[in-house]
């Protein structure tokens, strides 16, 4: 077990993976207000959207307008999801600072879903990872199902090394291990990371973990003492897997700020200004907060 980091990097998740499920349009300015109030907030890496299908994801038709409305700072990183070569020349051409790309570590969510297997689906990115190195953008890989599978249930560790071990020596500088329907615990997340690591150096990974049993922060905290020290979250808690009914969000980026400056840990994050980040959205979209330390936040300023 390691000592805590002292510094943590968030990855804010919630333009794209928040919205990318919501069934109403989100406009394209409502996106954009989002981001500059994250931005505004301290987060200095902010996923923005999703160059893939508008047919597929409708919500992030506007991709090419989000990437190319965000507000530019110094320091400030966008990333972009692009599955494919012509998703990436796309988030090339309006800007992204970098792109990801995403596998899975079950065969069967695999098969389900782009029906081919885990190698098969590896080799479809490498074209990103190609184009990405000559350009010098940096590629992210998310591994789905790290820690369970809506289809097949149980997730063996070693599947997950096998996966971020390809993709580590495809040259995906970042590894983020997703927890995608949200099933994991504490035991079960350090087994992973402790095979991970026999394979990927502790500083390439970062972890993406799902609220659906309420056990993302627990697993934040089982990561932290392994060693990993970035972690995604989604302001307000927004977000859930179309795959899994009953899948929450990733992590609220205000309730996992909350734990990690009460560990004493350094995130470059203004808490209240998250907090009122993720008060637009929420009002905007007509959605409540799911997060815990908005919603206390929120009664106390109510009755002070």
């Amino acid at each position: 077990m390691n000592a805590l980091s002292k510094q943590v990097r968030i990855v804010e998740v919630g333009a794209r993976d928040g919205l990318q499920n919501e069934p109403g349009e989100v406009p394209t300015a409502v996106k954009l207000g989002l981001i500059e109030r994250l931005a505004d907030a301290g987060l200095r890496h902010i996923e923005a959207t999703a160059f893939v299908s508008p047919k597929w994801v409708p919500q992030m038709a506007d991709q090419d307008a989000v990437m190319r409305g965000v507000p530019r700072r110094a320091g400030l990183r966008y990333s972009a999801l692009t599955p494919n070569l012509k998703g990436f020349q796309a988030a090339l051409a309006a800007g992204a600072d970098e792109v990801a790309v995403f596998g899975a570590a079950s065969e069967a969510f695999t098969q389900k879903n782009i029906n081919c297997s885990i190698a098969e689906s590896l080799t479809r990115f490498e074209d990103v990872v190609a184009a990405a190195k000559m350009h010098g953008i940096p590629v992210r890989c998310y591994i789905s199902c790290a820690l369970g599978c809506p289809y097949q249930g149980e997730v063996s560790p070693q599947a997950v090394a096998e996966v971020a071990a390809a993709v580590y020596q495809m040259g995906c500088h970042e590894i983020a291990l997703s927890d995608t329907i949200g099933v994991g615990t504490p035991e079960k997340t350090k087994r992973m990371i402790e095979a991970v690591l026999k394979v990927v150096p502790v500083e390439k990974l970062a972890a993406h973990y799902h609220d659906t049993y309420a056990q993302a922060l627990a697993n934040v905290y089982a990561s932290l003492q392994m060693g990993i020290s970035t972690f995604d979250a989604s302001v307000a808690g927004l977000g859930g897997c179309p795959y899994a009914a009953g899948a929450a969000g990733n992590v609220a980026s205000e309730d996992l700020i909350y734990l990690l400056h009460g560990l004493g840990i350094e995130t470059g994050v203004d808490l209240d200004a998250l907090v009122h980040a993720g008060d637009y959205i929420c009002s905007t979209i007509g959605r409540p907060t799911r997060s815990r330390v908005a919603q206390a936040l929120s009664k106390k300023r109510s009755k002070a």
